[in-house]
C-alpha cells in the first residue's frame, strides 16, 4: 500500500508540474456514474457532436470495453496500480477518437482553428470499490497513435457518406502519426448518501503521458433509484434503476497534442500555440441511465468552456449500451 501511493503521489506531481504531449481520451468510463454492478460486462459507448447539431472540434468519439475476472493477472497488476482494499474489476478496450475545426468544406488551413486530429488506442483498466469506506480507485494504461494511421480521416468520411452529407476537407493537414501513451488515476469518495435514491461524491483525477497531461477536480450527483455504485461490483444487482446524473469538473492542462501536436514527430502543418490553449477548462456532463437486470443504457449531454482563446464553447452528446453476464 505504501509504494502504490508513492507511485500515484509521483504521477500527480509528474502531471501537475510538467507539460505531456498528445491528446486526450475524451471518453470516460471509469466514474462512479458509470458503474456496472457485475464482475463480467460488455460496454458500448458512442459519442458525437450531431447529438448537438454542430460538426467541429471533438466531432466523434467510439470505445469497446470488456470486463472479466480473467484479466487479473500477473501483467495487469504490474502495469496498472490498484489499492489494498476493495473488490476489483478488470479490463480491456478499444478507442477510437476524432477532432476537426469549425469549419471541413475548406481545403486550407484554417488558421486560429482546432487542427484535424485522430486517436486510435488500446486500454486496459482496473476499478476497485471499497463499499465499507464508500470510496472507488481506478487506473488505466493507454498505449496507441495519434495521426493519419488512426483513421479518423475515412470514418469520417465513410460517415458522411452513408448519410449524404457534405464531403469533408482539410484532412491532409491532420497531426502527423505518433506515439500515444498515457496513464491515468481517478479517485472517488462519497460525501452523501441516501438509500437507494441520492449519492453525492467527490473526486480527482491525474493524467500524464503522450496522449494528454492534465489534473482535474469534480462532483458527481445521482438521483433516482439504483444501487449504490460503492457496493463492491458483482454482489448487489438490482432488477431495475434508473437515475439521473450530473457531473461538473474543473480540468487544469499541461499539453494536449489534438491543438499542439505530437512530442517525437515535428512534420505536423499546423498546431496551436501554447499561448493560444486554455490552461484551465470547465466542463459538465449530464445524463439519464435505464438498467434492467444485466442491460445498462445511458444517454448523455456535455458542455465545456473554450480549450483554446481563439476558440469557442463546445458541446456534444452520447449513448452507451452495456451487458453484464
Amino acid at each position: 500500500m505504501f509504494s502504490m501511493a508513492i507511485k500515484l503521489i509521483l504521477i500527480i506531481a509528474i502531471t501537475l508540474g510538467l507539460e505531456g504531449r498528445l491528446a486526450a481520451q475524451a471518453i470516460a468510463t471509469t466514474g462512479t456514474y458509470k458503474t456496472i454492478n457485475s464482475s463480467s460486462y460488455f460496454r458500448l459507448s458512442y459519442e458525437n457532436d450531431f447529438f448537438a447539431a454542430i460538426d467541429e472540434y471533438y466531432t466523434q468519439g467510439i470505445d469497446a470495453e470488456l470486463v472479466l475476472p480473467q484479466f487479473d493477472g500477473k501483467m495487469t497488476r504490474a502495469v496498472l496500480l490498484r489499492p489494498n482494499y476493495g473488490i476489483a474489476q478488470y479490463g480491456i478496450g478499444i478507442q477510437h477518437n476524432g477532432y476537426t475545426p469549425s469549419s471541413i468544406s475548406s481545403e486550407d488551413i484554417l488558421y486560429n482553428d482546432h487542427p484535424f486530429a485522430g486517436v486510435l488506442v488500446l486500454k486496459t483498466f482496473v476499478n476497485v470499490t471499497d463499499s465499507q469506506k464508500k470510496q472507488r480507485f481506478s487506473s488505466s494504461f493507454y498505449a496507441g497513435i495519434i495521426g493519419e494511421a488512426a483513421g479518423a480521416k475515412e470514418m469520417q468520411v465513410s460517415i458522411h457518406r452513408a448519410l449524404n452529407n457534405i464531403m469533408p476537407r482539410g484532412w491532409q493537414h491532420q497531426v502527423r502519426n505518433d506515439p500515444a501513451i498515457n496513464y491515468q488515476v481517478t479517485y472517488e469518495k462519497q460525501l452523501l448518501g441516501y438509500g437507494k435514491y441520492f449519492c453525492l461524491s467527490a473526486d480527482g483525477m491525474a493524467n500524464v503521458g503522450t496522449i494528454n497531461t492534465s489534473g482535474a477536480v469534480g462532483s458527481t450527483l445521482m438521483t433516482g433509484y439504483f444501487t449504490s455504485p460503492y457496493n463492491s461490483a458483482g454482489i448487489l444487482r438490482d432488477n431495475f434503476s434508473t437515475y439521473v446524473y450530473v457531473r461538473p469538473q474543473v480540468y487544469a492542462v499541461g499539453y494536449d497534442a489534438t491543438l499542439q501536436g505530437g512530442l517525437f514527430n515535428d512534420a505536423t502543418p499546423y498546431r496551436l500555440g501554447t499561448e493560444n490553449v486554455s490552461r484551465f477548462v470547465l466542463r459538465n456532463r449530464i445524463g439519464v441511465v435505464l438498467a434492467y437486470r444485466g442491460l445498462n443504457l445511458e444517454y448523455f449531454a456535455a458542455m465545456s468552456t473554450r480549450e483554446f482563446g481563439t476558440g469557442k464553447p463546445h458541446r456534444h452528446g452520447g449513448v452507451q449500451l452495456a451487458v453484464g453476464f
